[in-house]
């Protein structure tokens, strides 16, 4: 399993770290000049930040890609990036004042239009759902779309990264996964991982940052550790060593080299 440490700051997509990051589209888009990168990367599209606070998309499709294209140009190495895509937790739907099934549609229709526009860029579908029988629904569309999953080099699986209950995303990723797609898990929390962790191509996380807010800078110029580098990768070390510990899926074999 890779892991892509999530960061707010592009600059560190310079920086010779050794781990792949994850990059939100909302954190590039306005730079005059973007960072070259070092390693490889993927880039998140923001839409749960969209979709939270605006309750829609602001950008189109053209825009997006447009974006995609310059990141590929300017910064490199990128591995994937993420649609346009719809999440279905309940207070996103609140906001947008739509449904699971109008969401799962939407996504999927973002992805097909993307890849008309793109179809030479690494955009991945991505798999929404609050159920295990929404996210097979939603694997559905868009098999019934021409979109075969099972081959590609990953497949999204959102909506996870806050849930509290460890056993419903263990069940949702390894349903998934005998599917026979290769997945990549948003932000799963640590417990989520270690029992899932044997079923999946890649995850994410940026949970370091919230982590950091509650604590004092480690230098007299940081107040808080919330946008420390030493701390990200002390975390991230930290988090996979505990990884590796409490793995309970059937391959228990999991250490710090999943991250290359």
């Amino acid at each position: 399993m890779k892991f892509y440490l999530g960061t707010h700051q592009p600059a560190w997509l310079a920086r010779d770290l050794g781990v792949p990051l994850l990059v939100s589209h909302q954190r590039l888009a306005n730079r005059r000049s973007l960072p070259r990168a070092t390693g490889p990367w993927a880039c998140d599209a923001g839409g749960f930040t969209e979709l939270s606070l605006h309750g829609r998309w602001r950008t189109d499709e053209r825009s997006y890609i447009a974006a995609l294209r310059r990141y590929t140009t300017e910064i490199g190495q990128l591995d994937w990036a993420a649609p346009m895509d719809h999440m279905v937790e309940s207070h996103v739907l609140a906001r947008t004042g739509a449904t699971v099934r109008v969401h799962q549609h939407r996504t999927v229709a973002n992805y097909l239009r993307l890849r008309e526009l793109a179809s030479e860029l690494p955009i991945i579908p991505v798999l929404q759902g609050q159920s295990v029988v929404d996210f097979h629904r939603c694997a559905d569309l868009y098999e019934k779309q021409g979109v075969a999953l099972v081959g590609l080099p990953l497949v999204g699986v959102g909506s996870v990264c806050r849930r509290q209950h460890t056993a419903e995303v263990e069940q949702i990723l390894r349903s998934l996964a005998a599917r026979g797609f290769r997945l990549h898990a948003f932000g799963v929390k640590v417990l989520g991982l270690a029992r899932s962790a044997d079923v999946l191509a890649s995850s994410d996380s940026a949970a370091w940052s919230r982590r950091g807010r509650y604590l004092p800078g480690c230098t007299p110029g940081h107040r808080t550790e919330a946008n420390c580098l030493a701390f990200a990768l002390r975390w991230r070390t930290g988090m996979l060593d505990r990884l590796a510990r409490d793995q309970v899926g059937p391959a228990a074999t999991v250490s710090p080299g999943m991250a290359a």
